[in-house]
């Protein structure tokens, strides 16, 4: 039925895609005004929102003595079951929370959102992008943390968590429980309409513009096939989510690795093919981070560029990944907190690092900032440009990120939709039904005002999920130096034994 449904999209699209965006638009406009308000400081315009992303990140950064550094071999160390027992409850081990997690970040604005940022703030932003990376790490151990916390076990042996539920319970325990309610609740509903937009319409929509790019364009076979792509995605998305969480990780453990190494490898061999321009490639990278030429704001305007898009990278502070990581299987909610703050290292700091390498090895900077070409578009023509036959791998990837970032969006949205209506199997089953719907609409059809639409709300939820995590920061803190200290007690004891 869904198939025959779809079939008639293609006809109408044109004029489906009009009267969708001219009736939303209005609409649209005035949340992302609100949301992406800005301020003028100097030259440059500053997103009100991203300067909260920023200063969350660097307040818990500070506040928990950069664990983000302190922790990291620590974090490593549980991904690799070090610290296992599969007796703890949870559904999940702690390396497949991780990679079910970053399979929602790591999409396709690792390859075309870092071009983006080149074009738009130069060799420099990228800097600033590895910075915000860096502190982000801090924010994802708060928020993930808490989500372990605050979980709740459900009748079925699976377990809910994320943002609504430690705002909803975490604040209820300091006496502000009807607050905590209403931030839970318009997180979640917030989170369900912005993962059928950013975490599907846009994922299926352009996995379409790829495969229609490499099947020879408009004149390929898949040219107004964007509904028959979009319904074989439904399908196999469909397939997986509806096992819930085991599901999704049994894919994502085996899916993750691979795309990331094969976006990695493919980097290494374009940076070391240009070997000779490296140096001259980092060097405007930190040389640029403190310069102001051709970026409108100068230093500060490249500062925000950079920042911003590590925001929309790695979306520490925005919460969903909590989500995922709450399923893990642990008593100790401190191990997924160190386990989560490699995400943005993973996403922002490695492959967003390496994406823009391979652009300032690949082209110069004149060209990148004013050569018209922006987007995947100029990722692509980078990696082609050393390796021919390179848009065909790329874009195999490119739809592998896609296709990864629905499943993780999928689950968000369905911990969010029966956070609201209530537990259970047959509602987990309806909203699976709409999200993989609106898989064949965005292949089928642009509608861009809804996409903006949804971008907004996926940012505002940082507003409400802030406010929780500052609210609750001494108690992440307290419980941080008690975990810490039971530790080195316990490698104390260790290697009096090993001594004796």
């Amino acid at each position: 039925m869904i198939s025959v449904a779809f079939m008639a999209v293609p006809a109408s699209a044109a004029g489906i895609d009009e009267a969708i965006n001219a009736n939303v638009q209005p609409i649209t406009d005035k949340l992302s005004a609100f949301i992406f308000y800005s301020v003028r400081i100097g030259t440059a315009d500053v997103p009100l929102i991203v300067c909260w992303l920023i200063f969350g990140a660097v307040f818990f950064t500070g506040y928990l003595g950069f664990i983000n550094v302190r922790g990291f071999k620590h974090a490593v160390n549980i991904v690799r079951g070090k610290f296992a027992d599969p007796l703890h409850e949870g559904e999940i081990s702690h390396f497949q929370a991780l990679t079910a997690a970053v399979s929602g970040t790591v999409g396709i604005g690792n390859i075309a959102g870092v071009a983006i940022t080149v074009s738009a703030g130069g060799p420099g932003a990228i800097f600033w992008l590895i910075v915000a990376g860096l502190i982000g790490m801090t924010t994802k151990f708060v928020e993930c943390t808490l989500g372990v916390k605050y979980r709740q076990k459900n009748a079925d042996g699976s377990v809910s968590g994320g943002p609504m539920y430690y705002l909803k319970h975490g604040l209820a325990k300091r006496g502000m429980t009807g607050f905590g309610k209403f931030l839970g609740m318009f997180y979640a509903i917030s989170i369900v309409i912005g993962c059928l937009g950013i975490g599907n319409m846009f994922q299926s929509n352009q996995a379409y513009v790829q495969l229609l790019q490499v099947t020879g364009g408009e004149a390929g076979a898949l040219a107004d096939k964007g509904w028959l792509v979009g319904l074989i995605l439904a399908v196999v998305v469909g397939a997986i989510v509806i096992g819930g969480i085991k599901s999704i990780a049994r894919v994502t453990v085996r899916l993750v690795p691979f795309m990331i190494l094969l976006y990695i490898i493919g980097a290494i061999i374009v940076i070391a093919m240009n070997g000779a321009r490296v140096p001259a490639a980092i060097a405007s990278i930190f040389v640029g981070a403190f310069t102001m030429k051709g970026v409108t704001g100068g230093v500060l305007g490249i500062m925000i560029i950079g920042f911003q898009r590590a925001a929309f990278s790695n979306e520490a502070g925005i919460g969903s990944a909590a989500i995922a990581h709450s399923a893990v299987k642990t008593n100790e909610p401190l191990t997924e907190g160190f386990v989560s703050l490699l995400e943005p290292f993973i996403d922002t700091v490695v492959i967003c690092t390496l994406t823009g390498l391979v652009l300032l090895t690949a082209f110069p900077t004149d060209y990148l900032m004013g050569g018209g070409v922006a987007g995947i578009e100029l990722t692509s023509s980078a990696f082609e440009n050393s390796i021919p036959w390179s848009p065909v791998p790329l874009s195999f990837a490119a739809i592998m990120f896609a296709f990864s970032t629905m499943l993780a969006w999928a689950y968000y949205g369905t911990k969010a939709w029966t956070y609201i209506f209530g537990q259970s199997k047959n509602k987990e089953r309806v909203f699976s039904f709409i999200f993989c719907i609106f898989i064949v609409i965005g292949a089928a059809v642009k509608l861009e005002a809804i996409l903006d639409f949804a971008d907004a709300l996926i940012f505002v939820m940082a507003i409400p999920n802030l406010i929780g995590l500052y609210i609750m920061a001494p108690e992440v803190k307290a419980d941080l130096k008690v975990y810490w200290d039971a530790k080195d007690k316990a490698q104390k004891i260790a290697r009096e034994n090993t001594a004796a």
